[in-house]
């Protein structure tokens, strides 16, 4: 027996005794018994996929921080230092030669000799100024709410991403109980036909049982034991599954909780009716919320579409220090110091009719967006429909199943009497314990897919 197979008899030992968590030192392996919430917790805390979209969460928040501050006004100062070289003055005629009149106030006009002006060279300029928009046609308060649903559809994506990681764990989850309940079945009917050889083979020495009959017996357990190896190096593979996408140490062998399967298992039987589930998928399905944010923010495009064909309004408030003073015909080696208050307006007149193409994109976008959202509705009211009518066929599966069980059961005794009393042959006592086998192999798979569609049907409405 591989180790493999030493690994799965203890998990499913510790599963029917309820133990929580064992380490095992001689091969340094860890054995833990875990429900659903139990992994479910664990995904939020380590799966990758949910970590990715959290860090976009942050990335939107401050998405929403940043077009507030739009509202804030802006200060802009500037600080230079310069060195001006010196001024020549031309003629009309571009000529150096001659004088050029200046006219000075309260003096009358100087003659000033044309060519270099002695200028002072070094100078200094100081701005500062303050601008506060009071309209811009509903841009601003437009971004504002864009990032808002940005964010939005941010935490609706985490919660979706959380959804899918603990759908794909319930999946591993389920694969692994089945394949332990399958261990479990094939480990009952193996001990069952090894007690039947040992019978076999003390009828043998009586001379009531032919060799032959314990060599088809023993084919049979050898088929068994390769089932077994299957089965379990399948659960190895899922528990890998499970432990990659948790994060945790390699040597965790992972355990499904059955008492609170066997509790999930026995409320299905009072399932809510469809039309519940109809309404909760209504509410909380995260692909009809994220289309519902999608319409909302092709709205608020239309609306910034159509302040780009607004004027906007600005309160400016400016102060000018510099020096020297160019801007005279004869340079002044000073300082002067300018302020301003005012109103500023700004129109782009070409968006009258160069916008409008943006506006009717925007608009098709927003109707495309409403569409969308009646699409996403469409799709899971398919999908609870389906899944609910899928869950109501598994569970009939699983009492016919049952069923199958019990008259296998009855079967395999009445056979196992005759044969004991020589009133059946050998392939009638093999025929039953196949039957019993399969029997009880279908239950184990019929309930485990009871639990998905019941599982799958959360998923759908998002309540996982």
């Amino acid at each position: 027996m591989n180790k493999l197979m030493v690994y799965s008899a203890l998990a499913v030992a510790l599963m029917a005794k309820g133990t929580f968590f064992v380490p095992i030192c001689a091969q340094d392996r860890a054995v833990q018994s875990m429900t659903l919430t139990t992994l479910y917790n664990l995904a939020d805390q380590q799966s990758q996929k949910v970590r990715v979209s959290e860090v976009a969460l942050r990335a939107a928040d401050e998405g929403v921080a940043a077009a507030k501050s739009a509202l804030l006004p802006s200060v802009d100062l500037s600080l230079q230092g310069s060195y001006t070289g010196n001024a020549f003055m031309l003629s009309r005629g571009f000529s150096t030669n001659g004088t050029t009149d200046y006219i000075v106030p309260g003096v009358g006009v100087v003659p000033v000799a044309n060519g270099k002006q002695d200028t002072p060279h070094w100078g200094n300029s100081f701005t500062a100024q303050v601008s506060q928009v009071v309209y811009a046609g509903g841009a601003i308060r437009s971004g504002i709410r864009m990032a808002e649903l940005g964010k939005e559809m941010a935490e609706l994506d985490v919660e979706k991403n959380r959804q899918e990681v603990r759908f794909l764990l319930t999946g591993y989850y389920l694969d692994l109980c089945k394949l332990n309940n399958q261990i479990e079945v094939v480990r009952q009917n193996i001990a069952l036909t090894q007690k039947e050889i040992e019978q076999m083979k003390a009828r043998r020495e009586q001379g009531t049982v032919l060799q032959n009959d314990i060599t088809r017996y023993e084919f049979q357990l050898q088929g068994l034991e390769l089932t077994l190896t299957k089965l379990t190096d399948a659960s190895t593979v899922i528990n890998y599954q499970l432990m990659t996408t948790l994060h945790l140490p390699e040597q965790t062998v992972i355990v499904p909780d059955k008492n609170e399967l066997d509790t999930e298992i026995n409320a299905i039987s009072a399932i809510a009716a469809q039309d519940i589930w109809q309404q909760t998928a209504a509410d909380n399905n995260f692909g009809i919320r994220q289309a519902t944010v999608a319409t909302n923010l092709a709205e608020q495009k239309v609306k910034q579409a159509k302040a780009e064909s607004l004027p906007s309004v600005a309160v400016v408030a400016e102060n000018q220090f510099f020096g020297p003073y160019t801007q005279d015909l004869i340079p002044k080696d000073c300082n002067v110091n300018v302020w301003f208050v005012g109103i500023g307006v700004k129109f782009k007149l070409g968006n009258l009719w160069k916008n409008k193409h943006h506006i009717r994109k925007a608009r098709i976008e927003h109707q495309q967006s409403q569409e969308a959202l009646a699409l996403a509705h469409e799709g899971v009211d398919n999908g609870v429909q389906a899944s609910y009518t899928n869950l109501l066929t598994s569970y009939t599966e699983v009492k016919t199943q049952q069923k199958q069980v019990e008259l296998a059961n009855q079967n395999y005794s009445v056979v196992q009497n005759r044969y004991q009393n020589d009133l059946a042959l050998l392939t009638d006592m093999v025929d039953a314990s196949n039957m019993k086998l399969s029997a009880e192999m279908a239950l184990v798979n019929a309930r485990i897919g009871m639990l998905y569609n019941f599982y799958k049907l959360k998923y759908v409405t998002n309540t996982l």
